[in-house]
């Protein structure tokens, strides 16, 4: 660093507390050759520890770089490691305790991040660029579990590697406004520039800030730089669209349809539909999962989850990989009534279907019979299968303006169906809770939705409290 670029004239202020609704926080501010910098902690301690530093720094006559304002020492840290090797280590640190599609998420959102921060390229190299990095420099596995810098690349991408190596900034510019915001930009943006999700972008920007969280965590940053750039992410509802919801004629118009294009999942979209289950909670179900009598409620016991990520983001190197229930401690249950019906459903796709390895309910499947697959050929059955099954069940069972409709677009939407009945039908939301899965604050922020068509039912009921009133006052 040239000689112009610091300075030993430095004066470090006083911190100073500013009380706002979410809390107290704590700023340092100082100059260096007259150019002010600041930094904002969430505690006093924090504050006091880096204005310590500062003053430490200053009073030993270390030179100050005048952009960043910081002591030539604390910078050096910063420059020992670049943005890409940081997001490298942090994918190796995450990956062990991460699940598969967490993994994929987390590779993802630094793609975007390393993308942003790199030199412009074009659209094609770009594309070629968030590729690789997704999918080898992110990805532990690929590695071959070698850290990002002792790793063997892919010859085909092996010059692209070194130039992202090459080209990718320091850690410490991270510490810049502009190159922050730039980066969050970034994340709100798809692919083809139109703005992403809410969900997406807060997905990533999570992954982002706990990237840097890590850096802090290295005494690499003193705080998280995210947090002192006033950027505001979309806002994110987590609110089911009542249209997907569909009521129980439809649904049942939708179940026989399934039956009538592939039998063998005609339960499968009834454990969603009457007992809420997520799709990976369904894929994961087995015989003895299920207490199914002869007649009235049946019970099932969901002991996991089978989540499909893809065979480079899972450990056993398969597609899909059982975990443990969603939010839930490893080996922890949850048991959910199967009424009547979904009895009957079970009762009878028990009969027809011959359960796979482990007595996996609904697996891979082959001919008319509906005979699973043997292994190692035999899996639990593949998301591509069962969307494209009720793509067809849609345009079978629904009116040509409702298959057009969000009205039950995805296999998911039966969940949503399943709870907001549930919720309407007067059952305790710390019940429908239980059932769900849910705590019961996002069960009433998420689900808590009317079913299609009972509006004018709701309104009956509001019509025939006003007249009771009206007859008492009379």
């Amino acid at each position: 660093m040239s000689a112009d670029k610091l300075s030993y004239d430095v004066r470090i202020f006083k911190i100073t507390t500013y009380a706002g609704k979410r809390g107290k926080t704590y700023t340092v501010r100082w100059e260096v050759a007259g150019k002010r910098s600041q930094e904002t902690f969430a505690t006093s301690k924090l504050a006091d520890s880096f204005r310590s530093k500062l003053t430490t720094a200053a009073r030993e006559g270390v030179p100050f770089d005048i952009e960043s304002g910081l002591p030539q020492t604390m910078l050096r840290d910063l420059s020992r490691r670049t943005w890409y090797e940081h997001a490298a280590e942090f994918v190796d640190v995450k990956w062990p305790h991460a699940s598969p599609r967490h993994r994929k998420n987390i590779a993802e959102a630094l793609a975007t991040v390393t993308v942003a921060l790199l030199p412009k390229r074009g659209a094609d190299e770009t594309q070629r660029i968030r590729s690789v990095l997704r999918n080898w420099s992110f990805n532990k596995a690929a590695r071959g579990g070698d850290s990002v810098a002792e790793a063997t690349p892919p010859s085909a991408d092996a010059a692209r590697l070194r130039w992202i190596a090459d080209s990718a900034p320091d850690l410490s510019k991270l510490r810049e406004a502009l190159v922050m915001r730039r980066v969050l930009d970034a994340l709100a943006v798809k692919l083809d520039g139109k703005s992403a999700a809410p969900a997406t972008v807060t997905r990533k920007r999570s992954a982002f800030y706990s990237a840097l969280e890590y850096a802090v965590e290295l005494e690499l940053f003193e705080a998280n730089p995210i947090d002192k750039v006033q950027w505001t992410k979309p806002e994110n509802t987590d609110v089911v669209d009542r249209r997907v919801v569909a009521n129980p004629i439809q649904a049942r118009a939708l179940l026989q349809a399934v039956r009538e294009i592939y039998p063998a999942l005609e339960a499968f979209f009834g454990c969603l539909y009457f007992a809420g289950l997520r799709p990976s909670e369904a894929k994961h179900l087995r015989v003895t999962d299920c207490r199914i009598p002869e007649e009235g409620w049946g019970e099932l016991l969901l002991t996991g989850s089978t989540q499909h990520a893809g065979a480079e983001w899972t450990d056993n190197g398969e597609a899909s990989e059982d975990r443990s229930l969603k939010h839930r401690p490893d080996k922890a249950t949850r048991l959910v009534p199967a009424c009547p019906e979904l009895v009957e459903l079970l009762r009878r796709h028990t009969a027809e279907f011959r359960p796979g390895p482990g007595g996996r309910l609904f697996v891979s499947r082959t001919g008319k019979a509906g005979i699973p697959l043997p292994p190692p050929y035999s899996n639990p059955v593949s998301s591509n299968t069962y969307a494209r099954v009720w793509s067809k069940a849609r345009e079978k069972a629904l009116s040509e303006a409702q298959a057009v409709s969000l009205l039950a677009r995805r296999p998911y939407d039966l969940r949503h169906a399943a709870v907001s009945l549930w919720l309407n039908a007067g059952v305790p939301a710390t019940q429908v809770a239980e059932w769900a899965g849910h705590s019961v604050n996002v069960l009433l922020k998420v689900y808590a939705k009317c079913l299609d068509g009972q509006d004018e039912a709701a309104r009956r009921r509001v019509e025939a409290a006003l007249s009771a009133d009206n007859q008492q006052a009379a």
